[in-house]
């Protein structure tokens, strides 16, 4: 969406109106027409919608304003313009899911010596795997 072609309605619309019609508490030569606020209201939209929240956004359009100001409508509608930061880039894709992450295996009774242990499925705990592969090794070497 290019700049400021934002549409005059919606949430961030909404925003953007009550921001630019508050700027007067922080400053009360930052009173605005109503006219002056819809027509700067598509360039506050274009902040939000890159992240920008409205107090960071508000901070940015008051703080060092020149001493005088004639067209105080003028000066906002510069900061918004040319103080524009640049879209966030898309978040880095979550990394995939390791092997920590999932659940551990059940318990399982050992079918050798009723111990418990984890392992996905039922069967023989590991001293009793170690022992059956050393018993069937003396056997094969007899």
């Amino acid at each position: 969406m290019p700049p400021h072609a934002a549409p005059r309605s919606g949430p961030l619309h909404e925003k953007a109106v009550a921001l630019l019609a508050g700027l007067r508490r922080a400053d009360e030569r930052l009173t605005l027409s109503l006219r002056e606020v819809h027509r700067l209201a598509p360039a506050v939209v274009d902040w939000l919608e890159r992240g920008v929240g409205p107090v960071a956004l508000r901070h940015t359009l008051t703080a060092d304003l020149p001493v005088v100001m004639k067209h105080p409508a003028g000066v906002l509608a510069y900061r918004l313009r040319e103080l524009l930061p640049p879209p966030l880039p898309a978040a880095p894709e979550p990394p995939p899911p390791t092997a920590a992450a999932h659940r551990p295996h059940p318990w399982q009774d050992c079918d050798g010596c009723e111990r418990v242990f984890r392992a996905p499925e039922p069967g023989r705990c590991r001293d009793c795997r170690r022992e059956q592969a050393t018993g069937d090794r003396a056997v094969y070497a007899a």
